[in-house]
């Protein structure tokens, strides 16, 4: 079988693309649009709902002029990446399409159909993830290219003897898309995202794959004396869509912002604020006596002194049972723990809740400062302070 791989094709298509891709690119200021830092090495997998548009058939000497239309078919995409850590992420893909004949549209006749096109593709796609200020939401876009193979069994029938074809075989050639996606960072597991994704998939052409006919309908919309013909059957805008939902799992995602510091307040002169000191033992946000009476202390002072409000903070030291991201999180949500305990105790004591704020620093702001991963006593406490 015959196979013609040349560059015929949509020009038209092509050029919008680059147009867009340098449209795109140009817009990626630093000023304009802030990355969302994908780091290292990460997989992905997709699948959805597959679009052809109707190929044209293109004329022959042997067979009838047409266009194939396409039901609604499956997609499937499966990935590997590496994130840059600027919004930049280059990864290596497989994909795979399948669409079954919906009807072989002429003028000439009325006509069955059976079977189905397939196509399958490595492709080298490189894409922008953008930082919209929404910790929830990550829209991205790229392109790519690739090399594909499409393979083809369909039939067309026509009563009276007029066509019974059969197409098959498979034609490869060069490949490329645009994709435009949303990322929906999934908050309780670090690292994994939800997808929605849209693609522009085709290939060069025209796509060329070997038919057997049959019948009085011949090229160029003729009739003919009835016979056998073989040959290429030719067709082009091969272009797909494809609608896919997924999943997307970075193995070294980039550490959570650090907690923004506390805001500076300007206390009148001769308001003083005072602190109480109370300490956790490890892994701990349970009140020990000392504790209670710490926190009674303050509770007291609060009815001695005038206070406008009531600030607890908690606090860890830098040590965590799990390294990195995990452990900055552990910690974090422990300190917060920490300072709700003394703010329950506050409020067995007497102190109104409505006049007390609660606040976790996590590892931030050391009483001591240390070195990385130490236990330190004094690193883990809750400060009560009197403003």
């Amino acid at each position: 079988m015959m196979m013609r791989r040349n560059s015929f094709g949509a020009p038209s298509v092509r050029r919008l693309l680059v147009a867009m891709s340098t449209v795109s690119l140009a817009a990626l200021s630093p000023t304009l649009v802030h990355a969302q830092p994908v780091q290292g090495l990460y997989v992905a997998g997709e699948g959805g709902a597959s679009f052809n548009q109707a190929q044209r058939v293109r004329s022959s000497p042997m067979f009838p002029n047409g266009r194939d239309h396409y039901h609604t078919g499956v997609t499937g995409v499966g990935s590997v990446g590496y994130g840059l850590g600027n919004g930049f992420r280059l990864e290596i893909e497989g994909n795979y399409r399948n669409n079954q004949l919906r009807k072989f549209g002429t003028n000439e006749f009325n006509s069955s159909v059976g079977g189905r096109q397939q196509s399958y593709g490595v492709m080298a796609n490189a894409l922008f993830d953008m930082d919209i200020g929404q910790p929830w939401l990550f829209p991205y876009f790229g392109a790519g290219v690739g090399y594909a193979w499409q393979a083809m069994n369909t039939s067309v029938t026509a009563p009276n003897g007029v066509l019974s074809q059969h197409v098959g075989g498979t034609y490869s050639n060069l490949a490329y898309q645009g994709i435009f996606g949303l990322a929906f960072p999934v908050p309780w597991v670090v690292g994994l995202s939800a997808t929605a994704e849209y693609r522009f998939w085709t290939m060069l052409g025209p796509q060329s794959h070997g038919a057997t006919a049959y019948g009085t309908a011949g090229g160029y919309d003729r009739s003919k004396p009835y016979g056998f013909a073989s040959g290429n059957r030719d067709t082009n805008t091969d272009f797909n869509h494809s609608l896919m939902l997924g999943l997307r799992y970075e193995f070294n995602p980039a550490p959570p912002p650090p907690p923004p510091a506390a805001p500076e307040v300007s206390v009148p002169a001769p308001v003083v604020a005072r602190t109480y000191l109370v300490f956790f033992d490890w892994d701990s946000s349970a009140l020990s006596d000392r504790a209670r009476a710490i926190v009674s202390q303050a509770a007291q002072a609060t009815t001695h002194t005038q206070v406008t409000r009531i600030e607890v903070n908690g606090y860890t030291d830098n040590s965590a049972a799990q390294p990195g991201a995990r452990g900055a999180k552990y910690n974090m949500a422990l300190s917060v723990r920490r300072a709700t305990s003394v703010r329950a105790e506050l409020v067995r004591d007497g102190v109104p809740g409505g006049a007390i704020s609660v606040q976790g620093f996590g590892d931030a702001h050391q009483l001591v400062v240390t070195g990385p991963n130490t236990r330190e006593p004094q690193n883990r406490r809750v400060e009560i302070i009197l403003k």
